[in-house]
């Protein structure tokens, strides 16, 4: 374990205390369910508010946030299955969430602009200044905290939220899946009708784009579901605000189109649960029925009067349709009270699977042993 005095320019020296591999507070990882031959350890706790997962060259895990303002990247310990060294490689941004790496550069997704810190690796004890690639994402901050990937296109993929529980925005940019090249340049929106998209990833097989995508709040309880989609191709649109699910009309705007004008989720997901990260399972580790099915982080509910999410969840496809939708890991929930909130997946070269917790400000791994 190593704590890094990390300081840069003219901030005022602190240590930032971010313990690897041993517990900043006791988090009860016996209480977490897991089907038969997995187990649940702590890769990495003291991170605080740790959110989008990255990885970048073996060994290295990049790491956003939204409220801490702050990037980190952790070093692994090829000794151990989990930590050697954290450094916090980025101060004091506007809700940095989402972290993306290609060819040595780290990209960095604030509210309105995307950063790019270039070679990186060698500078995680004294980073360089960012480049701004691109600035011209709105400056709303309600659901403005930007998920980013690369897609297999080597196009950077970037949601922009709608900013309202539900409202129709004049601003085409709003409600979608944006997408542009690396260098900031070719800007287009890719999917429409996306309230408040926080994850997503493509088939390995045929390279589609699929993505959670959160329900509107104050329908009730059980309606409407969040959303796991499917984007086979550029300008589909998903119905936000006008419809939602399978087919539930907006009381404001469902009026103006009806829901069969729209593409539907490919699977309607629990109501407010807030899925957030998803990652097909590209790893050899967990048994034949889980290669190849996506994951999917439920973060949460914040207003339904029963608490709803705080899991991991499995969507197993069937000739690329879904088939089923199951818990696969629970218990950050305890009766009304929740100790973690998962938020983002990883899958590692060794075929485990990371998950990090916003509220437990950790960093757990999910392996599997016959």
């Amino acid at each position: 374990m190593t704590s890094k005095n990390i300081f840069r320019g003219s901030l005022v020296p602190s240590l930032l205390w971010l313990c690897a591999g041993a517990e900043a507070r006791t988090l009860p990882l016996e209480k977490i369910k897991l089907p038969p031959g997995f187990k649940i350890s702590l890769y990495a706790s003291g991170v605080e508010d740790a959110r989008s997962l990255a990885q970048g060259p073996p060994g290295v895990l990049f790491v956003g946030t939204r409220r801490a303002g702050a990037v980190y990247a952790i070093i692994e310990d090829p000794s151990r299955a989990r930590v050697g060294e954290i450094f916090q490689i980025a101060w004091d941004l506007q809700m940095p969430n989402g972290v993306a790496y290609r060819e040595g550069s780290l990209y960095v997704a604030e509210v309105n602009r995307i950063l790019r810190y270039d070679h990186i690796l060698p500078l995680l004890e004294s980073p360089p200044d960012p480049v701004v690639v691109f600035d011209g994402l709105p400056q709303e901050t309600a659901h403005g905290w930007k998920f980013i990937r690369l897609g297999p296109d080597g196009r950077l993929y970037v949601p922009v939220g709608a900013p309202c529980n539900v409202c129709k925005e004049a601003d085409p940019r709003f409600a979608s899946i944006a997408r542009l090249n690396p260098d900031g340049s070719g800007f287009e929106i890719f999917a429409r009708g996306v309230r408040n998209s926080v994850g997503f990833d493509w088939d390995p097989r045929t390279q589609e784009l699929w993505f959670t995508d959160n329900g509107r709040d104050w329908l009730g309880d059980d309606a409407p579901p969040d959303e796991l989609n499917h984007a086979p191709k550029p300008g589909m649109d998903f119905g936000f605000p006008h419809c939602h699910g399978k087919g539930i009309s907006d009381p404001k705007y469902g009026k103006e189109y009806p829901c069969s004008r729209f593409t539907p989720p490919a699977q309607e997901l629990a109501p407010h649960a807030a899925a957030l990260g998803i990652r097909f399972y590209t790893g050899t580790m967990f048994p034949e029925k889980y290669r190849g099915q996506i994951f999917i982080a439920e973060h949460g509910s914040w207003n339904r009067s029963k608490k709803a999410g705080y899991r991991l969840t499995v969507v197993r496809l069937q000739e690329g349709k879904p088939a089923s939708y199951e818990v696969f890991a629970e218990g950050w929930l305890q009766g009304r009270s929740a100790w973690g909130r998962p938020v983002d997946l990883e899958v590692m070269p060794d075929g485990s699977l990371l998950v990090s917790d916003d509220h437990a400000n950790a960093i757990y791994r999910i392996s599997y042993e016959k």
